[in-house]
C-alpha cells in the first residue's frame, strides 16, 4: 500500500514538472530574446556615427578682416538632425563653431581664406561637444584691379618721362612708373575672405557624437 502511494506521488510530481517545462518552452518560443539584447527604451542616449551631415546657417558675418584663428561663432541648424527616423535636434537648435584658420593673404597671387568648423550642438538645453570637417571660403581675386594699378603707374611715369626727356625719357619713365605701381600692389593686401550672415554651410561629423534621447 505504501509503495503504491509513493508511486502515485512520483507520477504526480513528474506530471507537474513536465507541465512546467512545457510552459517555459512555450513562453520562450512566443517571446524569443537574443543573448546580450536589451529591451527598447532601456538606453537614454543615441550615438550619431562619423559622416553624419549637419546643415547650419550662420547668424553673423565672419571675415578675415575681423576674425582670427581660435575665435568662436554661433550658428543654428538649418535642418532638423535626424537619426534612424528620430529627431535628435530640432531645426533652429544653437550650434557653436570656431575659426580654424584666418589667412589674410595678399601679395598679388595669394588670396585671403577663412576656414571654420563646428565644435558644439545644443540639445535639450545642454551643449554637446562635436567634431566636424572644416569649410573654407576664399576671397575673390583682384587681378584686374592690380593690373589697372600697374597700368596707371606706367602711364604716369611715361608722361613725366616725356616731359623730362622726349621719347627716350618716356620709355624710362614708363618702366619706372610700372615698378612703382607694382610696389603699391605688393604693399596692399587683397580683399578679405567673408562668410556672410545667413550663409548655409554643410558639415560632416568626423567622429561619433553621443546625444541624449529626446
Amino acid at each position: 500500500m505504501r509503495s503504491r502511494v509513493v508511486f502515485t506521488l512520483s507520477l504526480s510530481l513528474a506530471a507537474v514538472l513536465l507541465q512546467a517545462g512545457c510552459s517555459a518552452e512555450s513562453a520562450e518560443t512566443q517571446n524569443p530574446r537574443e543573448p546580450g539584447t536589451r529591451s527598447a527604451g532601456s538606453s537614454n542616449t543615441v550615438v550619431l556615427p562619423e559622416g553624419t551631415v549637419l546643415v547650419v546657417r550662420t547668424t553673423t558675418a565672419l571675415s578675415t578682416k575681423s576674425q582670427q584663428a581660435g575665435h568662436t561663432f554661433a550658428a543654428s541648424l538649418e535642418q532638423a538632425l535626424m537619426h534612424a527616423g528620430r529627431e535628435i535636434a530640432a531645426k533652429g537648435a544653437r550650434v557653436e563653431g570656431t575659426i580654424v584658420d584666418a589667412d589674410k593673404g595678399g601679395r598679388v597671387k595669394e588670396v585671403a581664406s577663412l576656414t571654420v568648423g563646428l565644435t558644439g550642438l545644443e540639445v535639450n538645453g545642454k551643449s554637446v561637444d562635436i567634431s566636424t570637417n572644416s569649410v573654407t571660403q576664399t576671397a575673390g581675386t583682384t587681378k584686374r584691379k592690380d593690373a589697372a594699378e600697374i597700368g596707371i603707374g606706367a602711364g604716369v611715369g611715361a608722361a613725366i618721362g616725356a616731359i623730362a626727356g622726349g621719347g627716350k625719357g618716356a620709355a624710362i619713365g614708363a618702366a619706372a612708373g610700372a615698378g612703382a605701381g607694382t610696389g603699391v600692389v605688393l604693399a596692399t593686401r587683397g580683399q578679405p575672405a567673408v562668410i556672410p550672415s545667413e550663409s548655409v554651410l554643410t558639415f560632416q561629423l568626423r567622429a561619433p557624437a553621443t546625444f541624449a534621447r529626446r
